[in-house]
């Protein structure tokens, strides 16, 4: 898996990640959606109308949700 990258991850798959670690939406406001988790102190905000998302908005979020790049990756594709 060290061959994945955090680059080029479409928009679809995002969300899917942002579900799977238990992210609610809560709200869209002006092509931007607000995702919260109970845990967190402020919301991921998601660009709507950014495909594939930004490396650096993926690195972001991980950071937030206190989880790695390998984490991302067993966590969309079901990894156990």
């Amino acid at each position: 898996m060290n061959t994945q990258k955090l680059s080029n991850i479409p928009l679809k798959d995002y969300r899917e990640f942002l579900g799977k670690c238990g992210c609610k939406m809560i709200g869209i406001e002006g092509g931007h959606e607000k995702w919260v988790r109970r845990d967190l102190l402020r919301p991921i905000i998601v660009q709507t109308h950014v495909d594939p998302v930004p490396e650096f908005i993926v690195k972001n979020t991980l950071r937030n949700l206190n989880l790695t790049r390998k984490d991302f990756f067993n966590i969309l594709f079901d990894v156990k």
